[in-house]
């Protein structure tokens, strides 16, 4: 339930992907997608790249910026800081 009003949140806002150099995240379902599962855990998402085969969201969190790389199946790999 969360994800789905975290999800009607982000298209309400009409927040977009932004694409990379390496590859255009065309798939806008994704990208709110992405931005759904990253609002759960308290994320602002900014822009989202593809780079490397995995998602980079740029996202802000308590005050901090931070990328969060999830792999393909959407699974946060890391996230650090971005200072």
């Amino acid at each position: 339930m969360t994800r789905i009003i975290a999800l009607a949140l982000a298209i309400a806002a009409g927040s977009m992907a932004v694409a990379s150099d390496d590859e255009k995240l065309n798939d806008t379902a994704k990208a709110y997608e992405i931005r759904a599962i990253l609002a759960e855990q308290g994320y602002e998402v900014r822009k989202i790249e593809v780079e490397d085969g995995m998602y980079e969201a740029y996202a802000m969190k308590d005050g901090q910026r931070y990328e969060v790389y999830l792999d393909k199946q959407l699974d946060i790999v890391k996230s650090e800081r971005d200072d």
